[in-house]
């Protein structure tokens, strides 16, 4: 089964080489990678051209979007427009971080289970990152039906059942949501491992939360789904500021009447199914 990966990047010369060998250690191996250079300063560039001298399958994409490393529609906007030189004649397609030691039998593994199952539209492992003394911890604050962002494959007919990624925030939720709303289902296998290197959430600050809010808005959750999955969040990192800052952003979307993600149709699909997840959690 031949797949693309898309990769992309904004100042990752401490990262990305290992991703970058990681790829190259593949029991399946990619027919294509773009790597998405994304206004890097640093030595981002030179990386990429090193590893495409090595590797025909390697090219790389330079682009100039914001400085600020924001998460949501930069890293969206840079892997679009990877995505853009690339044909359609792959069996599977991956949206990767650059800062990811992923396993030498990942790929094989995510063909594997795609051909295997095709009703499962989305797939992929689980992150994990080093504790202080060393250890690799699970760190997957989602449920576990839930595929994180930084490692997506989907299916040639899900990517373009659900149209694409949405650029902007919350665009590794709603993803799945109309995944599953075009009757795919989202498979996430215990036994592929991603070292990540990069702390999750280190990049989030109080602009991050409020459009994770905004998200929430714009994906038709409503108030009262938007005040569980907030709490939630809140509860789960400890941190009440969370929360609050979740439903500001929620509260100046609908203000200023942000475009909504998906249809009112989507949106009711989306609505009913997270309610009835949040039912069978709590009776």
């Amino acid at each position: 089964m031949n797949y693309y990966i898309v990769i992309p990047a904004h100042n990752e010369e401490i990262f990305l080489k290992y991703t970058l060998e990681s790829i190259a250690c593949q029991t399946l191996l990619p027919k294509r990678v773009v790597v998405v250079n994304d206004n890097s300063t640093d030595a981002t560039e030179t990386i990429i051209d090193t590893f495409a001298q090595q590797h025909a399958y390697i090219t790389k994409l330079n682009v100039t979007s914001t400085k600020e490393h924001m998460p949501g529609s930069k890293v969206i906007n840079a892997f679009n427009k990877g995505l853009a030189v690339l044909d359609d004649q792959y069996g599977f397609l991956v949206k990767l971080d650059a800062d990811l030691i992923l396993p030498d039998t990942y790929f094989e593994t995510i063909a594997r289970i795609f051909n295997q199952q095709p009703h499962v539209g989305i797939a992929g492992g689980f992150a994990y990152e080093q504790t202080n003394n060393g250890a690799w911890k699970l760190n997957h604050p989602m449920g576990n039906d839930h595929v994180r962002g930084a490692f997506k494959a989907y299916t040639k007919d899900c990517y373009k059942a659900i149209g694409g990624l949405r650029c902007a925030m919350g665009w590794d939720t709603v993803d799945e949501l109309l995944a599953r709303y075009h009757d795919f289902e989202i498979y996430t296998a215990t036994s592929l491992k991603v070292k990540h290197l990069r702390p999750t959430g280190a990049s989030y600050n109080k602009k991050a939360r409020m459009l994770q809010g905004k998200a929430m808005y714009t994906m038709r959750y409503g108030l009262l789904i938007t005040a569980i999955a907030s709490g939630k969040m809140a509860w789960k990192q400890k941190k009440v500021q969370i929360f609050i800052d979740n439903l500001k952003g929620y509260f100046n979307a609908k203000k200023e009447k942000a475009p909504f993600l998906v249809t009112q149709k989507e949106g009711a699909f989306i609505r009913n199914y997270r309610m009835e997840n949040i039912k069978r959690k709590f009776l």
